[in-house]
């Protein structure tokens, strides 16, 4: 096991609907590199993928704080993301970790989540193609690239572009705070 995160606190929301291999792999990739990944969602359901990957669920978002986690993770899946961006508690907490500075990965669709948090203005992001309007029209710079890295939040398209991701991910979790992450 790699050492990198040991003694780090991750956050991972989701809820049904997820990509299975976008959550799975960077849970594994944290978790492989020495971090503690705690899944959160809007209850402590267990949750499933939209491919039926079953996850445990072991916090709910009304019973978290940023306080406790050092990066975030946030899975794509259409279902998950368009479900947790209506969720007020979810976007609070995603808003949290920007202004804290801490670092956040996002997949695929998930960064309509952090369109809904109002934190991609002015960021360099990627996301699935579908979403290249709404993060333009939310101020983004929008690049067709497997991952981008814009001061502490990584972002990438598809499942494809999983090992990039999980390298950037792990990269900016074990850097810590980056005072260009900004909400």
């Amino acid at each position: 096991m790699n050492s990198t995160l040991n003694g780090k606190n991750i956050a991972l929301l989701a809820t049904n609907g997820f990509e299975d291999s976008e959550l799975t792999q960077p849970m594994e990739a944290a978790t492989n590199a020495g971090a503690n990944v705690t899944v959160i969602s809007l209850d402590t359901n267990d949750i499933e993928g939209k491919n039926g990957t079953p996850i445990n669920v072991e916090k709910a978002i009304g019973d978290v704080s940023i306080d406790n986690y050092d990066g975030l993770i946030l899975p794509g899946g259409q279902v998950n993301p368009d479900t947790l961006r209506i969720s007020e508690p979810s976007i609070t907490f995603i808003r949290a970790f920007f202004s804290a500075h801490k670092p956040v990965a996002a997949i695929c669709h998930a960064p309509w989540l952090l369109i809904e948090a109002e934190v991609v203005e002015g960021r360099t992001v990627t996301s699935w193609p579908s979403l290249r309007k709404d993060l333009e029209n939310a101020g983004a710079n929008w690049v067709d690239k497997e991952v981008v890295v814009d001061n502490g939040l990584v972002t990438s398209r598809n499942p494809d572009d999983l090992p990039a991701f999980c390298e950037k991910m792990i990269e900016a979790f074990n850097e810590g705070k980056h005072e260009g992450q900004v909400g």
